[in-house]
């Protein structure tokens, strides 16, 4: 997760950024080092120089299953500042994949809550944001786009519950996500006097 939140924009990280950040957040050289050995013996990034001076750089693979994290990351900043409410809205995905392609229905599902999916009930999962691009790339990769159905609707009713802040509470859960935001909040929080000053590098790049 670290090495991932410090991909640059051209797919590289600094080996000396990445020390800094694990220090500041009390991770040992040691540890850095085997996390980046292990990414580069399983083929997610290649690695060019020596130490700290050492470049990383994010495979064709990696920089494309991480796209949606830094796309995702810009809509959320456009709506924290208000540039981007929710339009009322509802994105769905819907698949039938037979169980003689198993690997490929079980990868879709953990694809579609990757995304930011949730479960209605079995094969159909519902987003609050447009996500159709990253579902058809996923299903195409996976050679399952044809047991895919997209669509979207303004009326989104479970049971009884058809507000779509109740839906959210029930489909999401909220109070886990909010408990993450206040820990990384708390982490990642202004340095007390004295202390040193966290890396421009701790900032969530867009």
């Amino acid at each position: 997760m670290l090495v991932h939140a410090l991909i640059r924009d051209d797919g590289t990280v600094e080996a000396d950024e990445l020390c800094t950040v694990a220090a500041a957040l009390g991770m040992s050289d040691q540890q850095v080092r085997l996390c980046v050995k292990r990414l580069v013996a399983e083929g997610r990034f290649t690695h060019e120089g020596r130490g700290r001076r050492a470049l990383l750089h994010a495979t064709e693979d990696t920089r494309h299953a991480l796209a949606p994290n830094a796309d995702f990351l810009r809509h959320a900043f456009r709506q924290d500042a208000g540039l981007a409410p929710w339009d009322g809205v509802w994105h769905l995905a819907a698949f039938a994949v037979p169980e003689s392609a198993r690997t490929a229905r079980d990868t879709l599902r953990e694809t579609l809550l990757h995304l930011g999916g949730a479960p209605l009930q079995g094969g159909l999962y519902v987003c609050a944001n447009a996500w159709e691009p990253y579902v058809e790339n996923a299903a195409h990769r996976l050679d399952a786009h044809g047991a895919l159905a997209l669509l979207t609707t303004t009326d989104l009713r479970r049971g009884d519950t058809g507000d779509p802040a109740e839906l959210a509470r029930r489909l999401w859960p909220l109070a886990e996500i909010a408990d993450r935001y206040h820990r990384l909040s708390r982490l990642a929080g202004p340095a007390s006097p004295g202390s040193p000053t966290a890396p421009a590098s701790c900032r969530p790049r867009s």
